[in-house]
């Protein structure tokens, strides 16, 4: 009698526990959905990240490798031009030097005897029975006096002049394509660099931004339908 008497008590205690343990494997089951889902979406998006992370690095990387090959390759091509060009400079001074010497020395040993500024070195060179190798160096040393001493008598000084204009102004040209070209380069390279790294960057925003915002749509989607 007594346990038919608490019979309503028991079936109330026994919904309430039941009603309990339902409610919290349901909420289990959803917090664990939940959980699954935004864990998903946290690993899409440091997927993404990641692979944009390691795409930039090697689009820099790559970008860097072909702006420094391409600097060193016009760096060598100016350094072989500016070579090439002293070197033909300076066979052409020599090449003058020569020819106006020998002219001089031929004006000096064979005919000239005008206020010339040693006549005894000249008298000596032409006269005087030295050794060829003598007579050279005596012939030389009069000859370096009459450039330094007496240039009015030869058109040494202004050759020399034209040869030294001709010479500071292959520098000049030189030295204004070479700064030119390093300039053009330095830019162009930072420019492509710049773009590139922009355009990663915009990529990776919107791939982030497109991969939030569909996750978060999905999860919507799935709440609505429970």
């Amino acid at each position: 009698m007594q346990y038919i008497e608490n019979y309503p008590v028991v079936v109330v205690v026994v919904v309430v526990v039941v009603a309990v343990v339902a409610a919290v494997v349901v909420v289990a089951v959803v917090a664990a959905v939940v959980v699954a889902i935004v864990v998903v979406v946290i690993v899409e998006v440091v997927v993404v990240v990641v692979v944009a992370v390691v795409v930039v690095i090697v689009v820099i990387v790559v970008v860097v490798v072909v702006v420094v090959v391409v600097v060193v390759v016009v760096v060598v091509v100016v350094v072989v031009i500016v070579v090439i060009v002293v070197v033909v400079v300076v066979v052409v001074v020599v090449v003058v030097v020569v020819v106006v010497e020998l002219a001089i020395a031929k004006e000096i040993y064979f005919g000239y005897e005008g206020s010339f500024f040693c006549p005894c070195l000249y008298s000596a060179a032409r006269y005087h029975s030295y050794s060829d190798l003598l007579r050279k160096l005596v012939l030389k040393a009069a000859l370096c006096h009459r450039l330094l001493l007496d240039r009015n008598h030869s058109s040494y000084s202004i050759i020399v002049e034209i040869v030294a204009a001709v010479v500071v102004g292959v520098v000049v040209v030189v030295v204004v394509v070479v700064v030119v070209v390093v300039v053009v380069v330095t830019v162009a390279a930072v420019a492509v660099v710049v773009v590139v790294v922009v355009v990663v960057v915009v990529v990776v925003v919107v791939v982030v931004v497109e991969v939030v915002l569909v996750g978060g749509g999905e999860e919507e989607k799935k709440k609505k339908k429970k």
